[in-house]
């Protein structure tokens, strides 16, 4: 018998993370948790924040399908809710993605269709490696990061934690990235950066 499965979130990273749940095929999703109250890709909707330990006694395994720009403060504050009351966050990784037996990505992050994550790599915990994403060798990415669509994490980087890398950017090799920072999309990042740092530039 399949698990059953949460979804917190109703809107389109929600609706991508039922698409790579659906496709991974380890768990049946039970419905989705959203204040919208409405249903999402067929799935019913459950109910909101203020039943939300009702549904977690009754479903135990849950995945954050709520979406991470510029900070990572709703996605943080509800994964410590969830752990508060006991709630399982499994990692869920699609079957189009890479992620090396030789790689480790912990409890509540997702891996999406068509990402890599190489040997040696170590992603934490409530993370996104979102579509395309490459996370090279050795890599480090710490808790409660989104390497977005087709960004391009390369050997020996290290991420802090609560980072948001837009899409496509490129991060070079063995460069440190502080926590909280956001580097924007199509970026290319050659230097180490300060935690809080907002960064934007042309590839060249």
């Amino acid at each position: 018998m399949v698990d059953p499965i949460v979804i917190l979130g109703g809107g389109g990273h929600a609706r991508s993370c039922i698409d790579v749940v659906e496709t991974e095929g380890t768990y049946a999703i039970a419905g989705i948790v959203s204040p919208e109250g409405l249903p999402v890709m067929g799935y019913p909707h459950l109910g909101d924040d203020s039943n939300l330990i009702e549904i977690i006694d009754r479903y135990r395994n849950t995945l954050i399908g709520i979406g991470q720009i510029r900070s990572p403060h709703v996605r943080i504050a509800l994964y410590d809710r969830l752990k508060s009351t006991g709630a399982f966050l499994p990692a869920i990784f699609s079957p189009k993605a890479y992620v090396s037996a030789h790689a480790t990505a912990a409890e509540g992050t997702i891996v999406m269709h068509g990402a890599v994550v190489n040997a040696g790599a170590n992603v934490g915990c409530n993370c996104i490696v979102n579509s395309l994403a490459l996370v090279e060798h050795d890599a480090i990415i710490d808790d409660h990061c989104h390497i977005s669509t087709g960004a391009r994490i390369n050997g020996g980087v290290h991420v802090g934690s609560g980072t948001f890398i837009g899409t496509g950017a490129v991060i070079h090799e063995g460069i440190t990235i502080g926590s909280r920072c956001i580097v924007a999309a199509g970026s290319l990042v050659r230097d180490n950066l300060d935690s809080g740092s907002v960064y934007a530039s042309s590839k060249r």
